[in-house]
């Protein structure tokens, strides 16, 4: 079970000091142990990656990057309101209310509320589609992650265990009627905007009372899109 803590998170500051941005997961992966200027090199490269999700600080109005080739999904999870202008419509964006938008798109944002936090999900045209829906947790229906999906804690408390999906079978020399004895998952509590990665053998169920962005990353069918 895999968890990625906000909190290591490293924040990247905007090119034009608005605001800053934690990636959270990337596909493909940046490799571990490359240096500081191999990183930099592959964020500057369009082609370096197929998805991405992070989480963004905004502090500042003003023009955000461009994805040539790129779908985008962004959610304001903290904070009142983001007035997104996208190619010159204005739309206002309210917390928890998922908005999909080209990344060819000229976009800018402005903040007639104060500063917000928004969750980003970008894909790449032809090769994924990206999802982001907001639940409620409850304390008495796990909610599973399966694989392909995130699910980021925005507000609240929630632990995660792994399941028993793919779990193996008793032991086929076991007597007839022998109970089987199962062990209660050890839970794990999740702080705010931790990330749940999700899997299909062992799918993790997290519980809590709060709200919960699952992220859902599907590859595409050539010619689907």
């Amino acid at each position: 079970m895999e968890i990625i803590r906000y909190a290591e998170l490293k924040a990247h500051p905007w090119r034009n000091g608005g605001g800053v941005t934690r990636e959270v997961a990337r596909h493909p992966r940046t490799p571990s142990g490359q240096t500081a200027l191999q990183t930099a090199l592959q964020k500057t490269a369009q082609d370096s990656w197929d998805w991405r999700i992070s989480i963004a600080e905004v502090s500042k109005a003003g023009p955000f990057s461009a994805f040539a080739g790129m779908d985008r999904v962004l959610t304001v999870i903290d904070g009142e309101l983001l007035l997104l202008s996208v190619d010159g419509a204005e739309h206002p964006l309210e917390k928890y209310r998922p908005f999909r938008f080209s990344g060819d798109a000229a976009a800018a944002g402005a903040l007639p509320t104060g500063d917000i936090r928004d969750l980003n999900v970008i894909t790449r045209n032809g090769a994924f589609k990206g999802y982001t829906s907001i639940i409620e947790l409850s304390k008495k229906r796990a909610h599973p992650v399966f694989g392909g999906q995130f699910g980021i804690l925005l507000h609240g408390q929630g632990t995660v265990s792994p399941g028993t999906a793919g779990d193996a079978a008793p032991d086929a020399g076991s007597p007839v009627g022998t109970p089987t004895v199962t062990s209660e998952p050890e839970r794990v509590e999740l702080n705010r905007y931790d990330a749940v990665v999700g899997a299909d053998t062992g799918t993790p169920e997290i519980v809590g009372r709060g709200f919960l962005a699952v992220v859902s990353i599907d590859p595409t069918e050539p010619g689907t899109d």
